[in-house]
């Protein structure tokens, strides 16, 4: 009987890809890796020079991304229904060799594979590599420290609502925020209202080929790629609010 094994990609650089999971993915004789209807897949371009010629690959296309709101009942139904029919397939797969799992940055870091590892784990032997998460490849990009000190940094959804991201925003000493695309303008806004918009920074496709990094505040209000990512530096405040509140 085979396993399952998710390989954590990292940020997008194949380079930064760990030794372990880059061993897991030349020795593979099945891929499993997640992809948008008719394209190559991030995941898929990634080790595009580390496959055997002869491995047997699954691209395990979404169903929906973004023509359903997300929070809907019928975008929730397709995708539970598709990650149910996967696992099973996964799990047949594995049961007479091992199966890899392809999975940009850190698995368990809002990756995909989570979902059907819940269905597998009590099932199935299932492996998860770590990965380098792609915000940390971002933030080297920006050639800068992320934090300082006791900074706290917070970690949003771009999907959150706008007041909620204004507050979050304003309580956090350094921030990431995930899950840009069409919601960079509404980010924008969060940012403005809490006073941070002209320290933030918006880096796309980070580590990746055409990486891009750009102050938020002179970019324009569209949307961005899906591999982007909006980030406000800490700069060890707290230290100097504590000091200030106790004069």
């Amino acid at each position: 009987m085979g396993k399952i094994i998710c390989a954590g990609l990292g940020p997008g650089d194949p380079d930064l890809i760990s030794v372990r999971a880059d061993r897991a993915i030349r020795s593979a004789r099945q891929v499993a890796y997640f992809r948008k209807a008719g394209r190559q897949g991030q995941a898929r371009r990634i080790v595009a020079d580390m496959l055997d010629r002869e491995v047997r690959e699954y691209p395990m296309e979404y169903p929906v991304t973004t023509e359903l709101p997300f929070d809907g009942a019928d975008y929730n139904d397709l995708l539970a229904r598709f990650y149910d029919g996967w696992a099973d397939r996964l799990a047949a797969l594995a049961m007479h060799d091992d199966v890899v799992v392809l999975c940009e940055g850190d698995p368990f870091f809002y990756g995909s594979f989570m979902h059907l590892h819940a269905r597998l784990h009590a099932r199935a032997r299932v492996e998860v590599i770590p990965g380098i998460p792609g915000m940390a490849g971002c933030w080297h990009a920006t050639g800068q420290p992320i934090t300082w000190g006791d900074d706290v940094l917070a970690v949003l959804m771009g999907t959150l609502p706008e007041a909620e991201l204004a507050r979050r925003v304003a309580g956090a000493d350094a921030l990431v925020v995930m899950k840009t695309g069409r919601n960079l303008p509404k980010i924008r806004r969060a940012l403005a209202q809490a006073g941070r918009l002209d320290a933030a920074w918006l880096i796309e496709r980070g580590t990746m080929p055409g990486q891009r990094i750009v102050r938020l505040a002179e970019s324009p209000d569209t949307d961005c790629p899906y591999f982007a990512i909006v980030m406000v530096h800490g700069h060890g405040r707290r230290p100097a609010l504590l000091a200030e509140a106790a004069e």
